[in-house]
């Protein structure tokens, strides 16, 4: 493992998590507003701790631990967001952020699972 906070994991995974969902969508749609709409729908934090938790179950030991310890970490949440939601998502990212430093096979691994989601589509 990288010798990087989580939250460094977290800041990684959320630029590398919009990246993948801007590349996938953009071609949707010749809508900009369209791609925009099903971007942001899909970069939300609500959107996020789905995914994890749809996920959870395939998670290894490590990637657990990383889950657990990223939702567990001191953040920051805006008052109007739901804190529980806000706390998975932050795991979720951190755990993109991981893959993306450290098992880019994983990381693709999921990127394709989440594409053959129906709500993904």
């Amino acid at each position: 493992m990288e010798d990087i906070s989580l939250r460094h994991y977290a800041h990684i995974g959320d630029a590398v998590w919009e990246l993948f969902v801007r590349e996938y969508t953009v071609f949707k749609s010749p809508n900009i507003k369209l791609v925009h709409n099903y971007t942001t729908d899909r970069v939300r934090a609500s959107y996020q701790a789905e995914l994890l938790n749809s996920i959870n179950d395939e998670l290894t030991e490590i990637e657990q631990d990383i889950a657990r310890r990223a939702r567990n970490a001191s953040i920051p949440v805006g008052r109007r967001n739901n804190q529980t939601e806000y706390r998975q998502s932050t795991s979720f990212e951190a755990l993109i952020g991981y893959w993306y430093l450290n098992d880019k096979t994983r990381l693709e691994y999921f990127f394709d699972k989440f594409k053959n989601l129906d709500e993904f589509i």
